[in-house]
C-alpha cells in the first residue's frame, strides 16, 4: 500500500460502522471522502436534528465531527475499531442553515498512540464555517486492536 494512500476504503469504513457503530445509521451520515490525512462527511438535513430556533442541533454537529474524525484516523491507521475519542472540543461560530452540514477533517498530528485533528463544519451552500472542532483519538497498541 502506498504511504500516502488511505488505509481504508469508504466501503470498508461504512461496513465497519454498520457492524460496530449502530448510531451512524440513526444520524444518516454519508462518508464522501477518506484520504490519508483527510476525510469529508455529510449530515443530511432532517427535521429530527433540529433544535428550538429551527437550527441543526449542537449534539448532531458534534456527532458528525466525531464521525469525520473516526474516518480520518482509520484512513491513516486502517480498520481499527477500538480507536476512540479521548477529547473533543467544539466552538460554535454561527447558526447553521436549514441544509446539509459538511464536515471537513484533517490531521494535525499522528503519533503511535494518539491522533489529533481538526474538523471544520459548514452548511451546504455557504462558505462560512458554523463550527470548528479539535479532537484527539486514542490508538490502541497493535496487540489490543481487536
Amino acid at each position: 500500500m502506498e504511504k500516502n494512500a488511505a488505509h481504508i476504503t469508504i466501503e470498508a469504513f461504512e461496513a465497519l460502522c454498520r457492524r460496530e457503530a449502530n448510531f451512524v445509521e440513526q444520524y444518516g451520515f454519508v462518508t464522501e471522502h477518506i484520504g490519508y490525512g483527510t476525510a469529508r462527511a455529510r449530515l443530511p438535513f432532517d427535521d429530527a436534528h433540529i433544535r428550538p430556533g429551527g437550527t441543526v442541533s449542537g449534539p448532531a454537529m458534534m456527532a458528525l465531527a466525531d464521525f469525520a474524525m473516526y474516518a480520518l484516523v482509520l484512513g491513516m491507521i486502517g480498520p481499527v475499531p477500538l480507536a476512540v475519542t479521548t477529547s473533543l472540543n467544539v466552538n460554535f461560530l454561527r447558526k447553521p442553515g436549514r441544509a446539509d452540514v459538511l464536515a471537513e477533517a484533517r490531521i494535525l498530528k499522528l503519533g503511535k498512540r494518539l491522533a489529533v485533528g481538526e474538523v471544520n463544519l459548514s452548511s451546504v451552500g455557504s462558505d462560512e464555517p458554523v463550527a470548528h472542532v479539535t479532537a484527539t483519538y486514542s490508538i490502541p497498541p497493535p496487540d489490543r486492536r481487536e
